[in-house]
């Protein structure tokens, strides 16, 4: 069974890698990528601590509700898992 993840709905300042629309919404991890260095540490050239990096795959009715003209589309992700926590 695919993990089930959340976005996490934190608003640090700076350069972050994932987009407003999917923090705080859930999906499923599709796949590991594998690590990688942290891009956002390496944006203010401070030296990047690997993370591990996920496809997660969400829904369109998770990400827009009623708003999602075909509700069972999907929109995959590539997210560092610092910004991930199990459902």
């Amino acid at each position: 069974m695919p993990e089930r993840v959340r976005v996490k709905t934190i608003m640090p300042p700076g350069h972050v890698r994932i987009p407003a629309y999917l923090r705080g919404k859930t999906g499923v991890i599709e796949r590991a990528l594998g690590p990688f260095p942290n891009p956002e540490q390496l944006a203010y050239g401070l030296p990047a601590a690997s993370q591990p990096l996920y496809r997660v795959r969400f829904t369109m009715d998770e990400l827009w509700g009623t708003a999602a003209e075909h509700p069972n589309d999907t929109l995959d992700a590539e997210i560092y898992g610092h910004w991930l926590e199990k459902v």
